[in-house]
């Protein structure tokens, strides 16, 4: 019995032996997601585009500002001429201003950033895309992402696919903006041709 024990234990491990593998090796990739977004000309151009909006929007609130601190000033030089009646009218009058000037301010701020979150989530739904038709024609079965919201902790470099992705988004950009500058032109032809 112990002989016919070891045989089958013998044989099983053999068996085992000869059976070749049946686990599949699975092509993987990561991004760098801050990096592409930091080296990517459409989310850089949807930045500088929000920061000369933001001047802009800014500079007109400066104007108010620096007429707010104007009126400010003569008050404080004509309070006591004036009378305390006058003085309390005036001094609410200047409080109210700078409460209004505070919430233009954040309503500003939160204009400039719900605009701009609007673009940038539309862009990365299109990266998101690329990526996946990326991963499809290269056969990768995962492409993960690290940067500021890290989901892998360690990878090789050579699983490093971020340069390839910020070509594409970059040339894909690129050839889009090619195609709305020659519209943009013949729109401008048509017109001139009318005149």
């Amino acid at each position: 019995m112990k002989k016919t024990v070891i045989l089958f234990a013998l044989a099983i491990s053999i068996l085992s032996c000869n059976k070749t593998s049946e686990t599949k090796e699975f092509k993987t990739a990561y991004i760098d997601t801050a990096k592409l977004l930091e080296e990517s000309v459409e989310a850089k151009d949807i930045e500088a585009k929000y920061k000369d909006k933001s001047k802009v929007m800014g500079n007109q609130l400066e104007v108010e500002v620096a007429r707010w601190k104007s009126d400010a000033a003569n008050f404080q030089k004509n309070a006591q001429a004036n009378g305390m009646a006058w003085a309390q009218q005036k001094g609410a009058e200047l409080q109210k201003r700078e409460q209004e000037l505070s919430y233009a301010q954040e309503a500003m701020l939160r204009q400039l950033q719900q605009e701009s979150g609007v673009e940038l989530d539309s862009v990365i739904k299109a990266y998101k895309n690329t990526i996946k038709e990326y991963g499809k024609e290269k056969g990768y079965d995962y492409i993960y992402g690290t940067g500021e919201s890290a989901t892998v902790l360690y990878a090789k470099d050579s699983y490093d696919v971020t340069k390839d992705i910020i070509k594409i988004v970059n040339d894909k950009y690129k050839a889009s903006a090619k195609k709305e500058e020659k519209i943009d032109s013949k729109a401008e032809d048509k017109a001139e041709a009318k005149k």
